[in-house]
C-alpha cells in the first residue's frame, strides 16, 4: 500500500484551508495547512511535503516569496490557488517555478484534480534527473554538465540557468522572468544578457553564432537542443 501524499495548504482564509482539507483529505490526501509564510517555511522544515497548495495575497510574505524561497533549494511542486486572474500574475508565478496557477472560482474537485496531475508529472520527473541532448548532458542529480564528453566547469547559477532553459526546449523565456526567478527580480535587462553570455563561452562552439541558447530579439532566450 502506497504512501499517502502530504499537502500543504497555505491561505489566510481559514474557510479556504478547512474546505480544501476536507475534500483533500476524502482523497486520501494528509494535509498540513498554514497560515502564512512563516508558518509554511516551518511546516516545510518539520515535515516531509509532497506538494504546495498557496494563496498570492498573505499578511507578511506574499505567495510569490514563498514560492521564490521554496524554488531556492526544493523542486516540490507548487500550485497557486488564488482570486487574482490578471494573465501577469499567472506569468509571474510560472516564472518563479511554479507547476500550475489555478483561480479560486475552480471547483474544489477541479483543484484536487490538478493536485494529482501535478504529482503525476513530478513522479516522472523525478526517473528524468538526465537530459541528453546528444553533445550536450546535464545530469540535473549530480548537478554536472558535460560537453561531447568534457565535463564542463559551470557556477551553481549557470547551471541552473541552463537546466531551467533546457528543460523546456524551444520556449522563450523572458529577460523579467529570468531576472525574477535566479535574481529576485533585482537587476535589468544587462544584468541577464552578461550571464546567458558567461554561459555561453562555456557551452557555445561559437558563442558570437549559438547553437543551443538563443536569442529571441527585445524578448528573451529559448534553448534550441532537441532531446535524445
Amino acid at each position: 500500500m502506497s504512501t499517502p501524499k502530504t499537502v500543504l495548504l497555505v491561505d489566510d482564509d481559514q474557510a479556504i484551508l478547512e474546505l480544501m482539507r476536507d475534500f483533500l483529505e476524502d482523497e486520501g490526501f494528509c494535509v498540513e495547512a498554514a497560515s502564512d509564510s512563516r508558518k509554511a517555511l516551518e511546516a516545510l522544515e518539520r515535515i516531509r511535503i509532497d506538494c504546495v497548495l498557496l494563496d498570492i495575497m498573505m499578511p507578511g510574505q506574499s505567495g510569490f516569496d514563498l514560492c521564490r524561497h521554496i524554488r531556492r533549494t526544493s523542486e516540490t511542486p507548487i500550485l497557486f490557488l488564488s482570486a487574482r486572474d490578471e494573465d501577469m500574475d499567472k506569468i509571474r508565478g510560472f516564472s518563479l517555478g511554479a507547476d500550475d496557477y489555478i483561480v479560486k472560482s475552480a471547483t474544489p474537485e477541479e483543484v484536487v484534480a490538478r493536485i494529482k496531475a501535478v504529482l503525476r508529472r513530478s513522479g516522472r520527473k523525478q526517473h528524468e534527473h538526465v537530459l541528453d541532448f546528444g553533445q550536450l548532458v546535464l545530469d540535473l542529480k549530480a548537478h554536472e554538465a558535460s560537453l561531447d564528453g568534457k565535463p564542463l566547469s559551470l557556477t551553481p547559477k549557470e547551471f541552473d540557468i541552463l537546466c531551467s532553459l533546457a528543460e523546456y526546449p524551444r520556449q522563450v523565456f523572458t529577460y523579467n522572468q529570468l531576472l525574477d526567478r535566479f535574481w529576485d527580480g533585482v537587476g535589468d535587462k544587462h544584468t541577464v544578457t552578461v550571464h546567458i553570455g558567461r554561459l555561453r563561452e562555456k557551452v557555445e562552439d561559437n558563442p558570437s553564432l549559438p547553437k543551443w541558447i538563443v536569442n529571441v530579439w527585445g524578448v528573451g532566450y529559448r534553448f534550441e537542443g532537441v532531446r535524445k
